[in-house]
C-alpha cells in the first residue's frame, strides 16, 4: 500500500472548501437570504428547536443580531416561535417547513452532479465518505469554537 499524499490532500482540500462556501452563499442569494440567516434555518432544522441563545451561539452572532434574525426568518415563514414545554418562561426556536425559499430547486444542480460523482464509487468508498462526513463536521465545529474563543 503506497503512503497518503499529503501534499495533494493539501492542495485540494482548501480548493473543496472554498467551493462549498461559494455554493453556499450562491444558494443563499438565490433563494433572497443572507448566508447567516439561511445557516440559522439549517442549524435549525438539522439540531431542532432551541433557544434564541443557543442559536446566537451556534450562528456565532450576538444575541441582539440572533432577535433580529429570527425576526426576519419568522416574518418569511420560515421559523416560529414557541414556548418551550418544560419551562414556560422560556422561549424556544423552530424551523418551519415552508416552500418560501424553494431550496430544493436551488440544490438539486449540485444534488445532481454530486449523484454522477457519488455513482462512480465503490461500496467501500461511499462508506468511507460517510465515516469522514461523520467525524470531521465535529472537528470543524470544535475549530470554531476554538476560533471563536480566541477572540
Amino acid at each position: 500500500m503506497s503512503s497518503p499524499d499529503f501534499a495533494k490532500l493539501g492542495a485540494v482540500y482548501p480548493r473543496y472548501l472554498n467551493a462549498i462556501v461559494l455554493h453556499g452563499l450562491a444558494t443563499a442569494q438565490a433563494v433572497g437570504m443572507g448566508p447567516t440567516d439561511l445557516y440559522a434555518v439549517g442549524t435549525l432544522s438539522f439540531y431542532g428547536r432551541m433557544t434564541s441563545g443557543e442559536l446566537a451561539a451556534k450562528t456565532g452572532l450576538t444575541t441582539g443580531a440572533t432577535t433580529r434574525l429570527i425576526d426576519r426568518l419568522e416574518e418569511r415563514g420560515l421559523v416560529r416561535r414557541v414556548p418551550d414545554p418544560t419551562d414556560r418562561r422560556r422561549v424556544l426556536v423552530e424551523a418551519v417547513e415552508a416552500e418560501a425559499i424553494e431550496l430544493d430547486t436551488v440544490l438539486a444542480p449540485a444534488r445532481e452532479r454530486l449523484a454522477e460523482v457519488f455513482a462512480s464509487c465503490s461500496p467501500d468508498e461511499i462508506a468511507f465518505l460517510t465515516d469522514h462526513f461523520e467525524r470531521a463536521a465535529p472537528a470543524f465545529h470544535e475549530a470554531i469554537e476554538t476560533i471563536r474563543d480566541a477572540r
